[in-house]
């Protein structure tokens, strides 16, 4: 006998589960952290271009970083808020696997950045002598590749094996963006295999540059402790202490996200995706800025220049 199956062609992004009022409030709230975002990760790369003194290889990765914060953001937040002041929220099931994808691809990205970001870190450090032979300009480029060619290819098996998935009937998604967990909690069919792949990818991708950036900082710290002058040892923590917080926050609620052995919607996912996805790249230009006395002299110096001008 044929089993009567709905197709699904399109999906229903529930996000938040609250009232009119408060969606409201929602849409006021991230539209002011994504103009924050936008603004101040654009506000890094110009003053990393064009102030000579910020020209160096840890200024690069930066540039880097904000950009793929300002693309990561810009993949979902749009249309979050799009939803927040609309009935009708459907996506259609394209529109709903090249979020996925973008958002997969950029979040790699930044995990792997992150890792190259704490080797930089290490190498200065520990081999400051060596550092312009070891981290130069070739280096960089070919460091900074490889985290955009990873991203946008490790991707791929994730979102291909998910939106294969055999979905019939129940096209609500729990969330305010496609995500893999999300989608796999509406199958109906066994998803075992695919939850183990897809499991085992999030351990590699998020624990292999976790290890690496906690190696990294294991060697750091013990040679910040080798330093004499309190001085010495103040700018060695200065220029690390903005890196492990980045790392602590982004690392952290995706870890909770996406290592779980079985895909289970719950309201904690969007939580830990709203750390994630948009208070991080909202954070990174902030610590960076706050706690960065060169950024920040740098800033002042444009302000001044500008002033002058005028």
């Amino acid at each position: 006998m044929l089993k009567n199956e709905t197709v699904v062609k399109e999906f229903i992004l529930l996000g938040f589960s609250c009232n009119t009022q408060t969606y409201i409030s929602l849409f006021v709230i991230f539209l002011f952290i994504y103009l924050i975002i936008l603004v101040g990760n654009l506000l890094i790369i110009i003053v990393s271009i064009t102030d000579k003194s910020l020209q160096t290889p840890m200024y690069f990765f930066l540039i880097n970083l904000s950009f793929v914060d300002i693309c990561y953001s810009s993949s979902m937040v749009p249309r979050m808020l799009r939803d927040l002041l609309s009935a009708k929220r459907a996506i259609s099931f394209r529109e709903c696997a090249a979020q996925m994808y973008f958002t997969l691809s950029l979040g790699v990205t930044e995990c792997v950045l992150l890792a190259i970001m704490a080797y930089d870190r290490y190498v200065a450090i520990c081999y400051p002598l060596r550092y312009t032979n070891m981290i130069n300009q070739s280096v960089c480029i070919k460091l900074a590749s490889c985290t955009w060619i990873c991203g946008f290819l490790l991707s791929i098996p994730h979102v291909v094996l998910t939106m294969n998935v055999n979905v019939c009937g129940n096209n609500q998604i729990k969330h305010f963006a496609c995500e893999v967990p999300e989608i796999l909690a509406l199958a109906c069919v066994d998803v075992s295999v695919i939850e183990f792949v897809v499991f085992l990818a999030g351990v590699l991708v998020l624990m292999i540059p976790v290890t690496f950036i906690i190696i990294s900082y294991i060697r750091i710290i013990s040679a910040i402790v080798k330093i004499t002058t309190s001085a010495g040892k103040q700018k060695a923590l200065s220029t690390c202490g903005s890196h492990i917080i980045v790392v602590i926050i982004f690392y952290g609620s995706a870890m909770a996200a996406y290592m779980k052995p079985k895909s289970k919607s719950s309201d904690s996912d969007m939580i830990n995706a709203v750390f994630y996805m948009i208070f991080t790249p909202m954070l990174n230009p902030l610590i960076y800025t706050l706690r960065n006395k060169e950024v920040r002299t740098a800033i002042k110096k444009i302000i001044n220049t500008k002033l002058h001008k005028i």
